[in-house]
């Protein structure tokens, strides 16, 4: 298999993270989003949207969209589970993953900042916005969260929420979000800095890292 991605890709961040976890090695592509090589013709022939992550598969199929990849990680090689549990505690995990997925990642992302400069925003409302969205994001994923259910998000070991979390914290302290009163948040993301999978899927250890 091949990943297409960039080492500050969140979206790629995670399924990385999830690869990891699973004992799965693949081949890496990199494509600089700073310098808008994901919209060159060749990578578009890959993925038509121009985004980052595109797994190949050993078969020659394209997956894009990390969570969707990641579930066909999850579906195809099972152990361990990332969304394990019975129905609601499956259902559990996902809605705090999507939260991030679909709520916060995309209206902080490379593309919408950048477009909210051409339209003229200095460079500190941007960081604002970006700063306002991760951070109001957050306090709410804090609040779906149980105490004593840890170390992890949901449990004793990393799910789908977990592999969402980490790379969304990344950006928070990019953009100076608060999380220090995310007590549940904070205590997942010291057990998940202690976890190799993690470690070695984190930016600064990718190949491309700058």
């Amino acid at each position: 298999m091949r990943l297409h991605g960039y080492f500050r890709s969140s979206a790629a961040w995670r399924v990385r993270i999830a690869l990891n976890l699973k004992g799965i090695t693949v081949e890496h592509s990199f494509h600089h989003l700073r310098r808008g090589e994901q919209r060159a013709p060749e990578f578009l022939r890959c993925n038509p949207q121009g985004l980052l992550p595109a797994l190949e598969t050993d078969d020659g199929s394209v997956l894009t969209q990390s969570m969707a990849i990641i579930e066909w990680l999850d579906e195809t090689h099972p152990e361990p589970r990332l969304v394990p549990g019975t129905a609601l505690e499956r259902a559990r995990i996902r809605a705090f993953a999507q939260a991030i997925a679909c709520d916060i990642h995309p209206v902080q992302n490379l593309k919408v900042l950048a477009r909210l400069r051409e339209e003229g925003w200095p460079e500190e409302k941007v960081t604002g916005w970006a700063r306002w969205v991760i951070q109001d994001g957050l306090e709410a994923c804090e609040k779906l969260l149980r105490e004593g259910e840890g170390p992890f998000l949901f449990g004793r070991a990393p799910t789908l929420a977990d592999i969402c979390l980490i790379p969304q914290l990344g950006n928070a302290k990019r953009f100076g979000a608060d999380i220090s009163a995310l007590t549940r948040i904070r205590e997942a993301a010291a057990a998940c800095a202690d976890h190799r999978a993690f470690i070695a899927a984190a930016p600064e250890n990718q190949p491309d890292a700058e």
